[in-house]
Protein backbone atom coordinates (compact mmCIF):
# COMPACT_ATOMS: atom_id res chain seq x y z
CA UNK A 1 0.00 0.00 0.00
CA UNK A 2 1.57 3.38 -0.92
CA UNK A 3 1.30 5.78 1.82
CA UNK A 4 0.15 9.20 1.52
CA UNK A 5 3.21 10.56 1.55
CA UNK A 6 4.28 9.07 -1.33
CA UNK A 7 1.44 9.71 -3.38
CA UNK A 8 2.11 13.24 -2.50
CA UNK A 9 6.07 13.22 -3.39
CA UNK A 10 4.72 11.29 -6.72
CA UNK A 11 2.86 14.51 -7.57
CA UNK A 12 4.74 17.16 -6.41
CA UNK A 13 7.48 15.56 -8.61
CA UNK A 14 5.56 15.20 -11.87
CA UNK A 15 4.53 18.03 -12.00
CA UNK A 16 4.20 22.01 -10.55
CA UNK A 17 3.62 23.49 -7.18
CA UNK A 18 0.61 22.57 -5.97
CA UNK A 19 -2.12 24.11 -3.01
CA UNK A 20 -2.94 21.53 0.02
CA UNK A 21 -6.79 21.80 -1.82
CA UNK A 22 -5.19 20.77 -5.34
CA UNK A 23 -3.14 18.03 -3.14
CA UNK A 24 -6.48 17.00 -1.38
CA UNK A 25 -8.59 16.88 -4.68
CA UNK A 26 -5.96 14.63 -6.65
CA UNK A 27 -5.81 12.56 -3.73
CA UNK A 28 -9.39 12.64 -2.98
CA UNK A 29 -8.71 12.92 0.48
CA UNK A 30 -9.75 15.06 3.36
CA UNK A 31 -7.37 18.00 3.16
CA UNK A 32 -7.03 17.71 6.99
CA UNK A 33 -5.27 14.27 6.11
CA UNK A 34 -3.18 15.73 3.70
CA UNK A 35 -2.21 18.60 5.94
CA UNK A 36 -0.57 16.34 8.66
CA UNK A 37 1.48 14.39 5.76
CA UNK A 38 2.42 17.63 4.30
CA UNK A 39 3.76 18.83 7.72
CA UNK A 40 5.31 15.91 8.66
CA UNK A 41 7.71 15.99 4.83
CA UNK A 42 8.13 19.96 5.59
CA UNK A 43 9.64 18.93 8.74
CA UNK A 44 11.47 16.18 7.55
CA UNK A 45 13.23 18.92 5.18
CA UNK A 46 12.02 16.97 1.93
CA UNK A 47 9.03 19.93 0.73
CA UNK A 48 8.98 23.22 0.65
CA UNK A 49 5.87 25.85 1.07
CA UNK A 50 5.92 29.18 -0.34
CA UNK A 51 4.35 31.65 2.08
CA UNK A 52 2.92 33.95 -0.80
CA UNK A 53 1.72 31.65 -2.74
CA UNK A 54 1.10 28.42 -0.48
CA UNK A 55 1.82 26.14 -2.89
CA UNK A 56 4.15 22.94 -1.94
CA UNK A 57 6.51 21.95 -4.43
CA UNK A 58 9.67 19.23 -3.44
CA UNK A 59 13.36 20.37 -2.13
CA UNK A 60 15.77 19.71 -4.88
CA UNK A 61 17.92 16.48 -4.32
CA UNK A 62 16.24 15.44 -1.02
CA UNK A 63 13.46 12.33 -0.99
CA UNK A 64 11.65 10.87 1.64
Amino acid sequence: MVTIRKQILKLLNDGSPLTLMEIADMLEKKPKTVFKALRKLFSKGTIFCDPKTKRYQLVKGKEE
